[in-house]
């Protein structure tokens, strides 16, 4: 069997050519290493310890499981669970629907998201951002930021339930395009058509993308790609002009300064220098507060849209008219083309010198006459009409109520004053627990918001989230807040000292990273939750499980099966299989059959 690596790569090549079609995909199912190479990509995620509907987890993973998954899929007969449906709590007070699938189903659908993903990012539009390498929210932000200077309205597009209003047989359509393999569209519409269990009753899934499914990001944007290829066309046949029309007045100023500085250029006398330095001061003092061009100037019309997963904000350098005019455009194409419906209430029309909202942030197009001195000297008004991005007073008041870590007293004027507060469901950790707590969530806000030209307004957060972990340090130790802060400090800073495993004394400082604004760095992958723990395994799963060699009793001549748990610090060490894992920092081991029955049942010591 072909390496899969070696595999996605000779996929990749033709990723950009519109017009490829791929055959025998299929086939790559067969492909034992390709289960490896997918095991070795989702092994660490907790979830995987939660039962799906057959009852299991990843636990006792095996190269045997592997090869009845390989001659399931081979006589097609393999046939999706049906994922356990659960609901999450939204920002909006309501539920979100989520399906767990089974880790079977996990591991077929983490190789059909490669094979997907290597087909597709390549023939992806720039302007979509979501759910893709080197993508990010903040990429989506600063396109935006780059390319809808001098907008004057803003289209924010809602697309109503749209997970779960995909059309399966759209979907297999667009994809058809592009995949000539009959028993691969089968296989992804097995998973499409799997349906859920919820209170342990089946129900159909006759729409949508499999609830939880690790396919469902790359489908959705597969999908989506129509939408944004309609955009793109809709650009083409919207932009019109080079340049706006420079105003006379704006002319006049210009040919005024040509003829002063050649004027200055040949002159000697140093009284008369002064006189037509003077007259260029002024002339260009009024040229500052002079439009150059007409801004509108109805010959120059300009559309940009930037979309992350089912998010889209489209900029019109236009009239309002045009705004709507595309707006309806844009509903007439998701409805006819692709079933999907744009939210009449939440798709807004709003000025660009008003805010509109986009992952967070709230966008506006800056109109002033400041002038700007760069590194040479040389003057500009370059200010107007740039994109600001910046993190309001709700954002912060609401994150701050979600994490229990304010009050809010109202005033007899009505004025709100934000009061922190202890967070008493914290008090029975221990004191690192607590100050990372605070830390990773200050971290996390002022990374998120780092973009922000006003970003500095995040440090209100961070005070508040100060004083709120001191109260809760408080409660804790039933003492006052001035003395946690003579307790707490070392040096300028606040922190706590504690032991490791070796028994050295360590320091964690309070967060101290400041809240300056940051340029986007490319490499920072801001879409991703930082992992708590590092998992540090020298060898491949892979490595481990083909060399069949049982990591507690050294036997070599049976099957292997890795034995996985959901967290590292759960293990107290008391036993020679716990202390094995703790001491290696891994999350897996690989056991005999024999050693794997005998830990579940409590007979290995």
């Amino acid at each position: 069997m072909r390496n899969p690596i070696n595999v996605l790569n000779s996929l990749q090549q033709h990723s950009s050519e519109k017009s490829y079609t791929y055959e025998r995909l299929y086939r790559n199912l067969y492909n034992r290493d390709f289960y490896l190479l997918a095991y070795q990509n989702i092994y660490a995620s907790e979830g995987n310890m939660t039962k799906g509907t057959d009852g299991k987890t990843i636990d006792a993973m095996s190269l045997e499981r592997i090869d009845k998954l390989i001659e399931s899929l081979k006589s097609e007969k393999y046939q999706p669970n049906p994922s356990r449906r659960t609901y999450i709590p939204k920002k909006n007070g309501k539920m979100r629907p989520l399906g767990i699938p089974s880790f079977d189903d996990k591991l077929i659908q983490e190789m059909i998201r490669m094979i997907l993903q290597t087909i597709y990012e390549g023939y992806f539009e720039k302007s979509s951002h979501g759910f893709r390498p080197n993508k990010s929210c903040h990429t989506a932000l600063n396109a935006i930021q780059k390319s809808f200077t001098g907008a004057k309205w803003f289209i924010e597009g809602d697309i109503k339930g749209f997970f779960d209003n995909i059309d399966h047989k759209i979907m297999i359509g667009i994809l058809s395009k592009r995949i000539k393999d009959e028993k691969f569209l089968r296989l992804i519409n097995k998973f499409f058509r799997a349906g859920y269990l919820e209170e342990w009753q089946y129900h159909n899934s006759y729409s949508g993308t499999p609830q939880g499914g690790i396919i469902s990001p790359i489908l959705a944007n597969i999908y989506l790609d129509e939408f944004d290829k309609y955009m793109q066309e809709l650009k083409s046949e919207f932009d019109k002009g080079e340049g706006r029309k420079k105003l006379p007045q704006a002319i006049i100023f210009q040919s005024h300064l040509q003829r002063l500085r050649r004027k200055l250029h040949v002159t000697t006398d140093e009284s008369e220098r002064q006189e037509i330095l003077q007259k260029i001061a002024e002339i260009q003092k009024q040229k500052y507060q002079t439009p150059y061009s007409d801004p509108m100037d109805n010959d120059f019309k300009r559309l940009q849209y930037i979309r992350y997963a089912d998010d889209f904000i489209v900029g019109v350098i236009g009239s309002k008219e045009d705004a709507k005019s595309l707006k309806s455009k844009i509903a007439e194409y998701l409805k006819n083309s692709l079933k999907l419906e744009l939210s009449e209430e939440k798709t807004l029309i709003t000025n660009s010198s008003d805010k509109a909202k986009f992952l967070g942030y709230e966008i506006y197009v800056r109109k002033t006459n400041a002038v700007t001195t760069n590194k040479n000297g040389t003057k500009s008004r370059n200010l107007s009409g740039s994109v600001c991005l910046s993190v309001s007073m709700q954002t912060i008041r609401d994150k701050l109520l979600e994490y229990k870590a304010m009050s809010i007293e109202t005033t007899v004027y009505g004025k709100e004053n934000f009061k922190p507060k202890a967070r008493y469901y914290l008090k029975n950790n221990d004191d690192l627990e607590i100050l990372e707590q605070y830390n990773s969530e200050i971290r996390g806000f002022r990374n998120y918001y780092s973009l922000a030209n006003n970003s500095s307004i995040v440090s209100s957060f961070g005070y508040i989230m100060q004083y709120s972990m001191f109260k809760t340090y408080a409660t804790k130790y039933r003492t006052s807040v001035r003395k946690i802060t003579q307790k707490m400090r070392i040096g300028k800073g606040f922190g706590v000292r504690y032991k490791d495993k070796k028994g050295n004394i360590k320091t964690r400082l309070f967060y101290n990273g400041g809240y300056a604004r940051k340029k986007l760095k490319y490499s920072e992958k801001v879409d991703i939750i930082p992992k708590t723990i590092m998992y540090t395994a020298k060898t491949s799963l892979k490595q481990r499980l083909e060399a069949g060699k049982c990591e507690y009793c050294g036997r070599e001549d049976g099957m292997i099966e890795i034995h996985h748990i959901r967290k590292l610090k759960d293990l107290k060490g008391k036993s020679r299989w716990e202390a094995f894992m703790i001491a290696r920092n891994r999350k897996t081991m690989a056991l005999c059959r024999q050693c794997h029955t005998d830990l579940h049942l409590g007979r290995l010591k």
